[in-house]
């Protein structure tokens, strides 16, 4: 049974000490509500992985991911931080190719290749993130560009290192934007993607992968968003920033 995961990017906001005071409050308030097959993973900026790793420790179903990491093992690339230096922390999980990286830094599927690869070798969890702009749905391309970058960024992975990837369908232009995707355009996109895993590997593969939905999931509509069939959860952008908000989100579930 794969599982249900809703995982916080607070992309790039909070001192050290706001973090922990959140993360403080976040854990509290989930600890009773992530049991069994789901799990919260907060994805931190990098100067709060080690502290929030710490705090994680009697907590079975709440883990700690970093936003990014290079592709490179080491080296003298200033100002990055590498995947081993992430999993050093005690970080878990990694997000690899959220919008924000794909249009600010030009990262492309061919870069989020290597990086997978280097995060995988290095123990860390990606949450690859695919979605399509406006322009590129109004075009009538969603279902091309998510299969590229599906095709070009995880699908020379062989299954078994495929089967510790969690996606995360993040339509851009429901980020940020306060326009969220109706349930119904969510589902068709995510039943699109586990087709293609399907088809790529096995039906079995399919099944067993997380698919998450990132496009402005709040309180309101976390609820029937989560009951689509083919929605494991979701990345939570704004939201994850408020503890009450982001722990009515993993309610969501139940």
């Amino acid at each position: 049974m794969r599982k249900k995961i809703v995982a916080g990017n607070w992309k790039m906001n909070l001192d050290y000490s706001e973090g922990l005071a959140l993360f403080s409050e976040v854990t509290n308030m989930v600890k009773d509500e992530a049991t069994g097959n789901q799990q919260v993973v907060v994805c931190s900026p990098f100067i709060h992985l080690h502290s929030l790793a710490q705090l994680t420790k009697g907590y079975t179903n709440v883990a700690v991911g970093a936003q990014n990491a290079h592709q490179a093992e080491s080296g003298a690339y200033t100002g990055e931080v590498s995947a081993k230096q992430v999993k050093s922390t005690g970080a878990e999980y990694v997000i690899l190719g959220h919008s924000e990286r794909r249009q600010y830094f030009g990262e492309s599927n061919e870069l989020l290749a290597k990086k997978t690869d280097t995060a995988l070798a290095n123990g860390l969890k990606p949450i690859f993130c695919i979605g399509e702009t406006l322009q590129e749905r109004e075009a009538g391309q969603h279902f091309d560009v998510i299969k590229s970058q599906l095709v070009e960024g995880v699908f020379h992975l062989e299954a078994d290192k495929f089967g510790q990837i969690v996606l995360a369908y993040e339509p851009v232009w429901a980020i940020g934007t306060g326009v969220t995707a109706t349930s119904d355009q969510a589902q068709e996109i995510h039943a699109f993607i586990r087709a293609e895993l399907a088809a790529k590997y096995s039906q079995q593969v399919a099944d067993d992968t997380t698919i998450l939905y990132g496009g402005s999931c709040n309180p309101k509509n976390a609820a029937e968003l989560f009951a689509c069939p083919d929605i494991d959860g979701g990345l939570i952008g704004g939201a994850s920033l408020k503890s009450r908000d982001f722990t009515d989100i993993v309610k969501a579930f139940n």
